[in-house]
């Protein structure tokens, strides 16, 4: 049999193979099944939705007045370096701004009574850009050190966080924020009981601004400035603080309003210590962050150089999630250094279970932070 024949045979049972019933189909099936890998692909898990908010308390890097004695000598740029891997990451990165960013200027006039000029917090305009590259994008400047260089002080401030699209509140004329990130629309507001800013003190009114802020976002969160201040105010009374005569808020009652009104997270400073937290509604209020940066002009001795950061996750809803307390210490001469003993998240955990009876949530002697019943 020549090798010609052979050939001819062969071609022939092939194409009756390919002419056979159904196996166009079958081929057509095989390049459909090529053409769409997600049909033999297993399915993979769902993206998380979560809200991740990172958040510190007060944050204040030096000050040129009345000279560069008061400025750090790297101009801030190492400020954050150790806990960028927190601030950076998060949806929201959260800080209270303790003065204004302004280069020149005279403090107001009552502000002069300070004895320490150190107490007058000045900073560079270009300190603006270490907070945007250290990933903050809300700050608040509703606090007792956001007027201490008066209208040009509150004016150059908000004009570089404008800048830099670093969103901000709490000034009289900048009572509130709105913007959207990831399709998620967020309201944000601060107060404080000092002048130039929107008043703590005024429950009805702030509930009124809340409100206002929840029907038009997703998503509200609420910077508070309040309570006494230094290592004899960590607790968290159920009454109004009055630290040097003046009236400093009654915060359990500020902040169980203002969940009510519709707030979803709710940022505490002013103390310079830690304080407690608590669930309200399974909204997450965080008393009192402390310090964080504050270098010289700020007391970081004892409890005062405790330096948390607290990450949550909350749900698109506001209602908490998880949470996490990353600790840090600082002083003014090596500034933010981590904590591998975690004692701002075991002192936070401590002041959390002595001041509430039902705080609604568990801290873990790492910082871990998980609900523990609906409130």
């Amino acid at each position: 049999m020549n090798t010609r024949f052979i050939l001819f045979i062969a071609a022939l049972i092939l194409a009756n193979a390919c002419s056979r019933p159904g196996a166009k189909k079958q081929a057509a099936n095989v390049k459909a099944n090529a053409e769409t890998p997600a049909a033999n692909t297993a399915t993979l898990p769902s993206t998380d939705t979560a809200i991740t908010i990172a958040a510190v308390g007060d944050i204040m890097l030096g000050s040129s007045y009345p000279d560069s004695t008061f400025l750090p000598s790297d101009s801030a740029k190492a400020s954050f370096k150790f806990a960028l891997k927190h601030l950076k990451k998060a949806d929201i990165t959260f800080g209270n701004l303790e003065g204004v960013l302004l280069d020149t200027g005279a403090p107001v006039g009552y502000k002069l009574r300070f004895k320490h000029k150190g107490y007058l917090f000045r900073m560079p305009v270009k300190y603006g850009g270490i907070f945007k590259d250290a990933g903050f994008n809300v700050l608040s400047v509703g606090n007792n050190h956001s007027n201490d260089f008066d209208r040009a002080g509150r004016r150059s401030t908000i004009k570089t966080l404008d800048s830099l699209g670093i969103h901000t509140a709490g000034f009289k004329s900048h009572p509130t924020k709105s913007f959207t990130k990831n399709g998620v629309k967020y309201g944000f507001c601060a107060f404080s009981p000092n002048g130039q800013t929107v008043s703590l003190l005024q429950i009805a009114h702030a509930k009124s601004i809340i409100s206002s802020l929840k029907a038009n976002n997703d998503i509200v969160i609420v910077s508070f400035h309040g309570g006494g201040e230094g290592a004899d105010y960590e607790h968290v009374p159920d009454s109004a603080e009055i630290f040097k005569g003046e009236n400093r808020g009654n915060l359990r009652a500020f902040t169980h309003a203002a969940v009510d009104a519709g707030a979803d997270v709710l940022l505490g400073n002013g103390p310079h210590v830690s304080r407690g937290i608590e669930l309200y509604k399974n909204r997450v209020i965080a008393y009192s962050l402390g310090n964080f940066v504050t270098y010289k002009g700020v007391s970081v001795s004892g409890v005062c150089g405790l330096a948390p950061l607290l990450k949550i996750r909350i749900n698109k809803k506001g209602e908490f999630l998880n949470g996490q307390i990353a600790s840090y210490r600082q002083n003014h001469q090596t500034g933010l250094l981590p904590d591998s003993l975690n004692r701002a998240a075991q002192r936070i955990k401590a002041l959390t279970e002595a001041d509430f009876i039902q705080p609604g949530l568990s801290i873990s002697a790492t910082g871990a932070i998980t609900p523990t019943a609906k409130n």
